[in-house]
């Protein structure tokens, strides 16, 4: 990342939710560009390569869907869905193709805000290439393979480990079951979520001061995991 103020592309359709938007990102100091359906979003996205897209589902032309498909095909940057959908198969199907967080509207202005800092830190640590994770008291040498929490290591098994260093390359993201699933196990085992269950409990159990109560490792009901980071 520059020292030029992130540019964020809006695709929203509804006038005064766009222009609330734009207004309220260019006064926190980020450079805005809109667009009011998928065509020109994605246009606008070719011509600016935005630092984030924020993305409605519901354009009145191209499927918010498909506009993140179109973009995956060659942008890497993070995508934040705002959607009216309640859905979570929508949500699901949304952060399997790609996007890395969503908002269901109505939504607060500080959260979106939140979420973007958080999306912007995690573009800024992968083109780092940082090596060693830390987030209050835990903290991965992704070179040493090490683990610890509050300055004692922790011994994780293979399969622990590969999981929790998936988390950490997303770090702030919402990963799907499935996401994880086929990262962590494979292609095969895709739908096997117990296999998921068990050993996010395992996790928490030796990572978490209250597992009951996760601080880093927290469950989006019926979409996935977030370490979060906020």
């Amino acid at each position: 990342m520059t020292n030029r103020e992130p540019t964020i592309l809006v695709i929203e359709d509804e006038t005064p939710i766009l222009h609330f938007i734009q207004t309220t990102l260019s006064g926190a100091g980020y450079r805005v560009v809109g667009a009011e359906d998928g065509k020109e979003g994605l246009a606008q996205a070719m011509a600016w390569n935005p630092d984030v897209v924020l993305l409605d589902l519901g354009l009145p032309d191209i499927d918010g869907l498909e506009v993140i498909r179109r973009l995956r095909e060659w942008t890497s940057k993070p995508i934040i869905v705002l959607t009216a959908r309640a859905q979570e198969r929508d949500k699901v199907t949304a952060l399997d193709l790609g996007a890395d967080d969503y908002l269901t509207k109505p939504f607060g202005i500080e959260e979106l805000l939140a979420r973007m800092r958080v999306a912007l830190r995690r573009t800024a640590r992968t083109e780092a290439g940082e090596s060693v994770f830390q987030l209050g008291e835990l903290r991965v040498d992704l070179e040493k393979r090490q683990v610890f929490v509050a300055g004692e290591e922790i011994h994780l098994s293979p399969t622990e480990y590969k999981l929790l260093t998936v988390l950490v390359r997303h770090a702030g993201k919402v990963i799907t079951h499935r996401q994880l699933l086929k990262e962590v196990w494979g292609p095969l085992h895709a739908d096997d979520a117990p296999y998921l269950r068990v050993y996010m409990r395992q996790l928490r159990n030796k990572l978490e001061a209250n597992p009951a109560q996760p601080r880093y490792l927290v469950t989006e009901l019926g979409v996935g995991y977030r370490l979060r980071v906020d």
